[in-house]
């Protein structure tokens, strides 16, 4: 191809893409048609119309398969609930340690969803661990309360 020559000059297509594509064979009767009712011409649905060549069937040699459908299970409350202790994380988050309350109110809210949905397992774990969280929040609120009374009294008592 010489560079000089603009595109349109040059005999051969650039893209083969630009060439007509080649006449498909026919080896497919035509698609039943379905008539319109609105004076439009007809339109073709579907795949091309077979006339008793193919069986529609499992092929040789595989076995069938039944699918039960999917059991319906339902839970059900548990009938002696572990303890929750969402009162309590509540009072932790707000007075004593924010991260940890915010903590031990998730795992109160996750034991409330074991308990009504029959996991005991789960419903045990998180209610221990709530309790573990509440315990050590309202510890480290006491001690921060603590150290801010002994700062003030150390501070105030000098001056007086």
């Amino acid at each position: 191809m010489d560079p000089r020559k603009s595109p349109m000059e040059v005999e051969q297509p650039l893209l083969p893409l630009q060439q007509n594509p080649p006449e498909y064979s026919i080896g497919y009767p035509p698609p039943e048609s379905y008539p319109s009712a609105s004076g439009q011409p007809a339109q073709h649905y579907g795949a091309p119309a077979a006339s008793g060549l193919y069986i529609q069937g499992p092929y040789p040699g595989q076995t069938v398969v039944t699918v039960q459908p999917p059991a319906n299970v339902s839970f059900s409350p548990l009938t002696s609930p572990e303890p929750d202790y969402l009162c309590y994380s509540i009072f932790t988050l707000l007075c004593c340690c924010l991260p940890l309350g915010s903590a031990a109110l998730v795992y109160s809210v996750t034991t409330r969803d074991a308990n009504m949905f029959g996991h005991q397992p789960i419903a045990s774990r998180n209610s221990r661990m709530a309790r573990i969280l509440n315990h050590v929040s309202v510890a480290i609120g006491l001690l921060l309360w603590l150290i801010f009374v002994i700062r003030i009294i150390l501070v105030i008592i000098p001056r007086l």
